[in-house]
């Protein structure tokens, strides 16, 4: 299994009124960690919206332990702990310059019909393209 790394800067508009990067900004960056999931598979966002297919978000969870601040370099991770017919869960971790872990994330996520909202099963082809980043054991 592999992880998807990327880098990401804090600007000054992800700062909140306590002097630390805003939660909503960790959304933002799972966001971002999907998208560049589905480039690093061959699927990127385009191609699967032409396709009819849409990924949608059911659920999103963040624990964090730590602030990032204005001029912090975070890197993050990304991977799949689940991959089904029609859904995956996805886990994520942030950590400061120092390579300390300021937070960690889950979502879940669903394929659902561009035209209908429903779920859409992945085809068998597509859903093997995930699997250099799918860990069914989650790691500490």
């Amino acid at each position: 299994m592999h992880k998807l790394l990327f880098d990401l800067e804090v600007y000054t508009y992800q700062i909140d009124f306590a002097g630390h990067v805003n939660n909503s900004v960790y959304v933002h960056w799972m966001e971002i960690g999907r998208l560049k999931l589905l480039e690093a598979i061959g699927m990127p966002i385009h191609e699967v919206l032409k396709q009819g297919i849409a990924p949608i978000l059911v659920e999103t969870n963040i624990i964090y332990k730590l602030p990032l601040y204005l001029g912090d370099r975070v890197q993050a991770q990304m991977w799949l702990s689940e991959l089904r017919n029609a859904s995956a869960v996805m886990q994520f971790r942030f950590y400061n310059g120092e390579q300390v872990l300021a937070a960690e994330g889950v979502q879940k996520g669903l394929f659902v019909d561009a035209k209908t909202m429903r779920p859409q099963r992945l085809p068998s082809e597509a859903r093997a393209s995930f699997a250099h980043y799918l860990n069914l054991a989650t790691e500490a």
